[in-house]
């Protein structure tokens, strides 16, 4: 579907729940970005946090975690090449192997912060990529700060410190449940219409043709 230019709003609104230990979110946010490329219209994207584990500690391989939980390395060796193709067919960087166990509510604190500077996507990006590719550990303040100001938000380590983010993390996630989110990836486009898992780019720019008619 397509919608003539001049019948476009100003802008698509797209909340987006994630976890950027999520190997979906990392495919979903790659397949949703080339459907905004294509689409006629602006968009504008804040990403919100979900917590596939809120318990979880920290530390060691995510693969060692995963064979416990789905039954063996084979399984999870199995899992990783199947993800494989999906993550080169969008031309994502992944080596599972390397990834490491985090809890991400610190991760989720530095993207509400760069939400607040203007530089929320190019962050979630950067921790997207850091923990899927390159095993860096997201659980560590310092290594936060260090990818944050790659993607241009300075002085992290102090605002975690400080408290910064927490406050806007536990509302947002209160939010999450209250709206019923309980798998990620998750859309809401203009805070009515919901999309859930990591869709093909083809039907991403359906649903925002769609909205943008709806909405206009």
């Amino acid at each position: 579907m397509r919608v003539p230019p001049g019948r476009l709003p100003t802008v698509v609104n797209v909340e987006i729940f994630s976890d950027v230990v999520c190997p979906w979110c990392y495919l979903g946010r790659a397949r949703f970005e080339a459907a905004v490329r294509d689409f006629g219209g602006e968009v504008n994207v804040t990403w919100r946090p979900y917590q596939l584990d809120p318990g979880a500690s920290g530390g060691g391989l995510m693969d060692d975690a995963l064979a416990g939980k789905f039954g063996g390395a084979d399984r999870v060796a199995e899992a990783h090449a199947r993800m494989r193709e999906l993550m080169a067919a969008e031309g994502l960087p992944y080596a599972p192997e390397k990834a490491l166990s985090a809890n991400t509510r610190d991760a989720h604190r530095v993207i509400a912060l760069a939400g607040e500077a203007g530089v929320q996507d190019a962050v979630v990006g950067r921790l997207f990529r850091a923990h899927h590719a390159e095993g860096r550990d997201l659980n560590d303040h310092g290594a936060l700060a260090e990818l944050a100001a790659e993607a241009g938000l300075a002085g992290v380590a102090e605002r975690l410190a400080a408290g910064e983010g927490d406050a806007a993390v536990t509302a947002q996630l209160e939010t999450a449940r209250a709206i019923g989110v309980t798998g990620v990836p998750f859309f809401v486009f203009e805070g009515t219409w919901a999309v859930s898992g990591a869709q093909s780019r083809e039907f991403f720019g359906s649903a925002l043709a769609e909205v943008a008619a709806k909405a206009s």
